[in-house]
């Protein structure tokens, strides 16, 4: 066994699912409020770069539920690095508690800058992220960059948290910063000819070009809100929000919801790395 395989071994006793691509978990508060998630690596030659978080965590006489979709590109390295490294950086913001959004995009700008400077170990990829913390089951902080998205239930109607950032809507930005969006060589519009995204973490070679200012939201959860989906965009790539919305409404368990999607998501013949984290608050 590899000291990889024995750490893996000892992560998955520490998170208590054995099997890494699915797991589920409950808040303490709340009983009625799980969460479940789910990966399928995608049709491409290189491993899986989709990364997530789903857990609930005491944090000074609060409870925290910290769910997140990290989707990589040119290697998985980034991820990673967000998946161990971004919720930490963000609940060390000393005005977490009361200006979460101020703090949210000061930890989100400074990880990137330390992903930046790390960029010999870590490489030259980058990677999206929605993260969405759930705080004492009451108010969801819901901040992303990229196109992996958070699509709240309420009342059966799909509500989007986050914004897609996509070349062809910052494209002003992008020309001011000097850069371009071209389909060539490919089949849709990139910064530069090169990443489908106008926002990322890492991407050291366009990050001249690109942003990594979140876009970030607060949510209070009320009676009218069903459930939250994280998922990237291997999802939404075959599947509008409300159509992801009805497909599991009726599926109560977090974990086999996050699955179906997933499953859904192929049946649709999505060919990238598919993620998705269901959170249901009843």
């Amino acid at each position: 066994m590899t000291g990889k395989e024995i750490l893996h071994k000892m992560k998955e006793k520490v998170l208590g699912s054995s099997d890494p691509d699915s797991g589920k978990g409950k808040s303490k508060i709340d009983k009625h409020i799980t969460h479940g998630f789910h990966l399928v690596k995608g049709k491409s030659r290189h491993p899986m770069e989709d990364y997530v978080v789903a857990q609930f965590k005491q944090v000074d006489n609060h409870e925290l539920g910290l769910f997140a979709i990290f989707d990589g590109h040119s290697g998985h390295n980034v991820p990673d690095y967000l998946q161990s490294h971004l919720f930490d950086n963000i609940l060390k913001e000393p005005d977490f508690w009361t200006e979460p959004v101020d703090a949210v995009k000061r930890a989100y700008t400074m990880t990137d800058s330390t992903i930046l400077e790390k960029s010999g170990e870590l490489g030259k990829g980058g990677s999206t992220a929605v993260t969405a913390i759930l705080v004492n089951c009451q108010l969801l902080i819901v901040a992303n960059i990229g196109d992996s998205r958070a699509v709240i239930c309420q009342n059966g109607v799909a509500k989007p948290l986050s914004v897609d950032h996509e070349p062809t809507t910052e494209y002003e930005d992008i020309k001011n910063r000097g850069g371009f969006v071209s389909n060539f060589p490919g089949d849709v519009p990139r910064v530069d000819g090169q990443l489908a995204v106008s926002r990322a973490f890492g991407d050291k070679s366009l990050k001249k070009h690109l942003s990594s200012e979140p876009y970030v939201t607060l949510e209070t959860i009320d009676d009218d809100a069903e459930f939250v989906i994280l998922a990237s965009d291997g999802l939404w790539k075959v599947m509008s929000n409300q159509e992801a919305v009805d497909a599991i409404r009726e599926i109560k368990d977090a974990r086999s919801a996050a699955k179906h999607l997933t499953e859904e998501a192929l049946n649709r013949e999505s060919s990238d790395d598919i993620s998705c984290v269901v959170v249901r608050f009843h």
